[in-house]
């Protein structure tokens, strides 16, 4: 059975979707989800991401919260930018910061991070300089915001080690 249905879940999840994309039950929407199902299914079998293992619950803990009250912070400073957008034109700019972490899925937690601040994006990652390049909407200070993005490294090298 797992040799036709490799994710049976997943097929059914799909299924259910093209259904619902598709506002029918009809016989012909079916097969066509089933078979798109399975298909992507398949597909999903050549996907191995890398295993990681995060260790370190309690460092875990305030590593969220530290990221949770950033989060909070730039709000505010987002706020403010738009409040004040008339009488001065925000400072906002590129920045590169060279990173070194190894973990994929540490990056991609890094990259989550950056995106969901907001004032922030997330652009690039050169892997061969390790490099990072993002976008600040008010940029005042770049060591403030070069800091924060190795702070956040470190926190992740710590807990991805």
């Amino acid at each position: 059975m797992r040799t036709w249905f490799p994710y049976p879940l997943l097929s059914l999840g799909l299924l259910i979707i093209w259904m619902l994309l598709n506002q029918s039950v009809a016989p012909g929407t079916i097969v066509m989800g089933t078979i798109l199902g399975v298909s992507l299914a398949w597909v999903t079998l050549k996907l191995t991401p890398a295993r990681s293992h995060p260790r370190r619950i309690l460092l875990m803990l305030r590593f969220g919260a530290s990221v949770f009250v950033d989060v909070i912070r730039s709000n505010i400073a987002v706020a403010l930018v738009i409040l004040r957008a008339g009488r001065r034109a925000p400072n906002s700019g590129f920045l590169t910061v060279d990173i070194d972490i190894e973990d994929e899925n540490a990056l991609a937690l890094l990259a989550c991070i950056m995106t969901a601040t907001p004032g922030t994006a997330w652009l690039e990652y050169d892997r061969g300089r390790k490099s990072l390049l993002f976008h600040v909407l008010d940029m005042e200070n770049e060591e403030v915001w070069i800091n924060t993005v190795k702070r956040y490294e470190a926190g992740l090298k710590e807990m991805f080690a």
